[in-house]
């Protein structure tokens, strides 16, 4: 048993060290640090097995466990910053923004895989709900750093792509786990399809219900630490229902979506709280970052990967993003976001990453015969957008975006203009 814990340990310090490594030689030259830890998995992990030494081989119910810690910080973090006030203010567009791309990027992945790849449609719609969340890690930080910066304010673009796509994740997340029942049933019926929105409204009255208690809770709470460990408890004790009541009835009560629900309501009733709590996270979130990118990047197995899989993963890859960026664009009809900041807000909806490595394994620990593909199109949709993303946003955002003199002005103004009401 000692030696175990010391195999354990030992590895789980290599991955947090390499990666950390990896992922700030990437910062230096403008690239998210996340595609470094990724490849150090991708890179070293099969090197060090040939070799004997099994620095990577961490059980799979460990790396399931990791991957739904991390999914638990993403999701509370977005719930911590999701001013339901800003989302107001930016309005339709946003409303929209939270599911009308995502939606159109999984039906249209979900075809494609059905006719390119051996997948069912189904498993095509699986791995679209994989593919179609933006990324906190990449989007959201930018964002803020561009409306600090004093660009955009005026019609809100920053504020628009930050407010959608935290919920465009939320959203995903919600429709990968509706598939994922499906494909690991082998079938869909009627009382599957009708239970869908029960569990979704369940989860939501969960989440408003607890996000209340809790937010009484900590406002009674002085140290930030009691409350962060206070509120990952009931996260994680949620998380247990949930898997209880799917043992035991056909209830599957979203313990993710109420994570989320409860963070936004902890944000309106404790919202001086709320931010030392979303620092906090934001603490746990960089040792769980480099756990979760690590992990994802050793877990792909090269002999799932063929040559025609992987040229049909990038078309598959290319289109899908292609038709997402046409879904924003639609997002923004009749608005007075002119051409340039709609492309930005296009760009800006591009990075793939969080999510994608939080989920994009589950199918592959779970045994379905899609999961090899599931997992290396998702990596490849991260390595390739997320860099991309993020350069883009870097290099275009002065030249796309109005700057905003007397921005502390126009923060306090409504933030955009919805020309339909």
């Amino acid at each position: 048993m000692l030696q175990i814990s010391i195999s354990l340990v030992f590895n789980l310090g290599v991955i947090l060290l390499l990666g950390f490594i990896a992922g700030l030689l990437l910062n230096k030259i403008k690239i998210p640090g996340l595609c470094g830890m990724i490849l150090i998995g991708i890179l070293i992990g099969p090197i060090l097995n040939e070799m004997g030494v099994e620095f990577f081989q961490i059980s799979d119910s460990l790396s399931s466990s990791l991957r739904q810690i991390a999914l638990v910080i993403v999701l509370t973090r977005s719930g911590l910053n999701l001013d339901i006030k800003t989302l107001k203010r930016v309005g339709r567009p946003a409303i929209l923004m939270c599911f009308v791309p995502a939606t159109i990027e999984i039906i249209t992945v979900g075809v494609l895989s059905y006719l390119l790849l051996d997948l069912t449609i189904f498993e095509g719609f699986l791995l679209g709900s994989v593919l179609a969340a933006v990324s906190p890690a990449v989007v959201s930080p930018r964002m803020i750093k561009i409306s600090d910066s004093g660009y955009g304010i005026n019609k809100g673009a920053p504020k628009l792509v930050l407010a959608g796509s935290s919920c465009d994740d939320v959203y995903v997340i919600v429709v990968f786990y509706a598939f994922l029942g499906i494909v690991e049933k082998g079938s869909m019926d009627a009382l599957s399809i009708g239970l869908v929105p029960v569990n979704i409204i369940l989860g939501i009255v969960v989440g408003i219900l607890m996000g209340f208690l809790l937010g009484f809770i900590i406002r009674k709470i002085p140290k930030t630490v009691e409350a962060v460990i206070v509120m990952l408890a009931v996260s994680f004790t949620l998380i247990g229902l949930e898997e209880l009541c799917k043992a035991y009835t056909k209830i599957d009560p979203q313990a993710l979506l109420s994570i989320l629900v409860m963070a936004i309501v902890v944000l309106y009733k404790a919202p001086d709280k709320a931010l030392d709590l979303s620092n906090g996270y934001n603490m746990m979130w960089r040792v769980f970052e480099i756990l979760l990118f690590v992990l994802v990047g050793a877990s792909i197995s090269f002999d799932t990967i063929t040559l025609s899989n992987l040229l049909y993963g990038i078309l598959i890859l290319i289109i899908g993003l292609i038709m997402r960026s046409a879904g924003v664009y639609l997002c923004l009809i009749a608005t007075d976001l002119n051409w340039r900041e709609r492309l930005f807000a296009v760009i800006s909806y591009l990075p793939k990453a969080t999510v994608q490595a939080s989920i994009g394994g589950i199918a592959l620990s779970m045994g379905l015969s899609c999961g090899g593909v599931v997992l290396s199109i998702a990596v490849l949709s991260i390595l390739i957008t997320a860099p991309l993303g993020a350069i883009l946003i870097d290099n275009l955002y002065k030249r796309l975006l109005t700057y905003d003199l007397d921005k502390n002005i126009v923060e306090e103004k409504e933030v955009f203009e919805d020309k339909t009401i």
